[in-house]
């Protein structure tokens, strides 16, 4: 029996690829045990479980920036988590050690280094984080979610996609539109505008789209708005457009999208690729900037636009969107490129990198 050591959490960007790859894991292995390192925190605490995997947590222990008093009591600290992690994996007999980024990864590629088992790296952004960044210098097995990507050893991989994205790849995407367009009260006749900014939402495009709403609506577009919970926005009761305030059936509204205007998170750009979906993209404009790095292999395909958040603004919208919808060519083409770069087997890519690593031990 082989026992999997999954690192990684804090964020949807980071346990999402971790549990699509454990599922993986599983459908090849269904005898493996598969243990999972994260915090109490983060949102593994209760993904995790909800998927039947066993977690164990540690404490969180962002790396200090600034000489402070968690400055000074982080390296013991550190050192307490490394010990414990090393014991668990000696104690289980691990045989390989995965990480994805996040707090808790960062611990677990310094213990699999002391106890000397074999360590993989998956790093869902173009940019890589802090954690990613340490443990691609212990090893030769670093996935690549971007070809973009940048990191020691690593080589392209693709996104492992959560298990409701992949369940619309190859087909049932049809279907998943028919129950989006019922679910979402929308009209089959016209095609359909997805705006999101993700689970809390930017003002920025929130703002800028609300304000060209009717534009866009004369424009023979429906609008699937999910402005995120933040949002003050009012539903302004306009025909043909429909604002939520969050969205727990986002496979089904990529399923109904003709076009999107998004964020560029490393999971909604990826998902946006193997769906086939053309996109305007509007990268978070804060923080290392992945966002914009993440984008760049869809929009050099030409399945994506690229503006800057601050040019995202009701004069762009009737300038340059306003066009776009109107050119179903071009929109057609778009959706052919971004089907072109999607990758819909990065579970099994990845997963076959852990394997490798496991015949190289």
């Amino acid at each position: 029996m082989t026992t999997y050591l999954l690192a990684g959490g804090g964020t949807a960007g980071h346990v999402n690829p971790l549990l699509a790859t454990a599922d993986e894991l599983r459908r090849r292995d269904p005898g493996a045990e598969i243990v999972v390192v994260g915090t109490a925190t983060g949102l593994e605490a209760r993904l995790v479980p909800e998927r039947g995997y066993e977690l164990v947590t540690i404490a969180k222990l962002p790396f200090p920036r600034r000489p402070n008093r968690a400055a000074i009591s982080f390296p013991n600290a550190l050192r307490g988590v490394i010990g414990d992690l090393t014991r668990l994996i000696r104690e289980r007999r691990v045989d390989v050690v995965v990480g994805f980024g996040g707090y808790a990864a960062a611990p677990a590629y310094l213990a699999a280094r002391r106890a000397k088992v074999p360590l993989v790296i998956h790093e869902a952004n173009a940019r890589p984080g802090l954690a990613n960044r340490l443990g691609a210098r212990f090893t030769p097995f670093v996935g690549l979610a971007f070809r973009a990507g940048t990191l020691p050893h690593g080589r392209f991989v693709g996104m492992p996609l959560r298990r409701e994205i992949q369940a619309l790849v190859g087909g049932p995407k049809a279907a998943a539109r028919a129950e989006a367009l019922t679910l979402f009260d929308l009209d089959a006749d016209r095609p359909v505008l997805l705006v999101t900014g993700g689970s809390l939402g930017a003002a920025q495009i929130n703002g800028s789209i609300f304000a060209a709403a009717a534009d866009i609506a004369r424009a023979g577009w429906q609008v699937l708005h999910i402005t995120g919970n933040r949002s003050e926005l009012v539903d302004p009761g306009i025909p043909g457009y429909r604002m939520l305030r969050y969205c727990d059936r986002m496979e089904l509204a990529l399923a109904a999208a003709d076009l999107a205007v998004s964020r560029a998170g490393a999971a909604t750009v990826s998902e946006l690729a193997a769906l086939g979906v053309p996109s305007v993209l509007v990268p978070y404009a804060v923080g290392n900037g992945e966002q914009r790095f993440n984008a760049v292999d869809l929009v050099e395909a030409g399945g994506a636009v690229l503006v800057r958040d601050a040019d995202f603004t009701p004069e762009w919208i009737r300038s340059s969107l306003l066009p776009l919808l109107g050119d179903r060519a071009r929109i057609d083409d778009m959706a052919a490129a971004a089907l072109g770069a999607g990758v819909t087997d990065g579970s099994a890519r990845t997963v076959d990198l852990i394997e490798e690593a496991l015949k190289g031990a």
